[in-house]
């Protein structure tokens, strides 16, 4: 079982193209979700008339959103131009003393806002385009 942690040591972290990742924003509220679809292979013999599934055979996929500040013009332009560009990255989401995922994910939404007595903040949701690792602490 995973012991507590602080909700502001996940990192969200995104790849240069080059190898390198680097933090993106300052990140005030993350949410990290992993999916599998299922495949129902229920028939007039199963028995009872319970549902069965398909071991395996589901899509998965994974989810990242977030909301934060920017911390600099270079984070601000590399998400923005990702976005724009339409283009798979890789990321990096590390959940500290429990493991790193990684793999490809696009920008499925950038959200920018600000009030009126406060800082401009943005919305950000990745979704997973392909295969994902996990390497435990």
């Amino acid at each position: 079982m995973m012991a507590a942690q602080k909700g502001k040591d996940l990192l969200l972290k995104i790849g240069d193209g080059a190898g390198v990742f680097v933090t993106i924003a300052g990140l005030r509220t993350r949410r990290i979700a992993l999916n599998a679809d299922t495949v129902d292979v229920t028939d007039a013999e199963s028995t009872g008339r319970w549902r069965e599934l398909l071991d395996g055979a589901g899509v998965k996929r994974a989810s990242v959103s977030g909301t934060g500040i920017f911390k600099d013009q270079s984070s601000d332009l590399m998400l923005r131009q990702t976005f724009f560009d339409g283009l798979l990255r890789d990321w990096q989401i590390i959940i500290p003393n429990f493991g790193i995922l990684q793999g490809p994910f696009q920008i499925s939404n950038l959200d920018y806002r600000g009030e009126h007595a406060a800082e401009i903040t943005f919305d950000i949701a990745l979704d997973s385009a392909g295969a994902l690792t996990f390497s435990a602490m």
